[in-house]
């Protein structure tokens, strides 16, 4: 049963040579495989965009497993969730142990997107609510998370750790869903990436973490080492040309504005790096039916 369903799969999402970028199921990761999946085009590759994929695991598996190619990561997930428990301090400590792998690593690209925790700017200030400490008093919040924070070593479990909060028994949520929710009044924290739009849009109030517990997450672009040089070598004018004024306005223009992430891509890479590119807008339902058939593929 389970070979059957893989063989219809892939038939439907054969790739022959096409080179795979993958990306996780939040805007800025699509967003940011659309910069990548361009960029290679720009250099005559075929490439193909496998887009909103799953989580962390679910890309990295692929990635080692050959079943990607390519897909954008954030420094801080690797060394507390990928390789966790090891000491990995500096950039070439990080990239010596990739080689481990076979995976090459790029430069920071420009911007540190690390988690955070936010709340509604009046209900944080009718609690003079601040900090991340500050919650301990306040057992009565409703806390929801996204369920990979929840689950991954560097998120709700080491947090709750940090700052003495077991006593709290926070909800899983989509991370769209539970901005919906703070925005209602249904929960009234929830975790944060630090460069998404919405904290701005709803007028968030993002809490001090007081103890430093979050590290840095700088993105960088992830690669299988047998990638041809000269491909390699485009996705090194990468690093550097992404800011946090910069992706959060394109965050804002595919996640607020309905813009498709292709042409926010398009236009980063136009802007930027000089680059006319061509963008072939599939329908959403070759889309949708493309993306399930590779997430299918790689959970199985």
């Amino acid at each position: 049963m389970r070979a059957s369903l893989l063989l219809v799969v892939l038939a439907a999402c054969d790739t022959g040579d096409t080179l795979v970028v993958g990306s996780k199921k939040f805007t800025e990761s699509v967003v940011l495989g659309e910069v990548a999946t361009q960029l290679l085009r720009s250099e005559g590759a075929a490439v193909r965009h496998a887009s909103e994929l799953g989580g962390t695991r679910v890309l990295w598996n692929g990635l080692r497993a050959g079943e990607i190619d390519l897909y954008v990561e954030y420094t801080g997930t690797l060394r507390q969730e990928l390789f966790a428990g090891e000491d990995l301090p500096g950039e070439e400590a990080l990239r010596a142990r990739l080689v481990e792998e076979g995976v090459a690593l790029s430069g920071p690209l420009g911007f540190n997107n690390t988690y955070a925790l936010g709340m509604r700017e009046a209900r944080a200030e009718e609690l003079g609510i601040e900090r991340i400490s500050e919650l301990a008093r306040h057992p009565e919040l409703e806390l929801g998370f996204g369920n990979e924070f929840l689950d991954r070593g560097d998120g709700w479990p080491s947090l709750s750790a940090a700052y003495g909060l077991g006593s709290f028994q926070p909800i899983g949520l989509d991370h769209d869903l539970a901005y919906r929710g703070l925005a209602t009044g249904e929960i009234d924290v929830m975790d944060l990436y630090s460069t998404d739009a919405e904290i701005a849009h709803y007028g968030l109030r993002v809490l001090a973490d007081d103890r430093s517990h979050f590290p840095r997450y700088d993105a960088v672009l992830l690669w299988r080492d047998d990638l041809d040089a000269r491909l390699a070598n485009a996705l090194y004018r990468l690093p550097g040309t992404l800011d946090e004024p910069t992706i959060i306005a394109m965050n804002a223009r595919a996640k607020l504005e309905g813009v498709p992430a292709s042409l926010v891509a398009a236009g980063f890479l136009r802007d930027e790096l000089g680059l006319l590119v061509e963008v072939d807008e599939d329908s959403l339902v070759a889309r949708l039916v493309r993306s399930t058939g590779e997430h299918l593929v790689l959970v199985g």
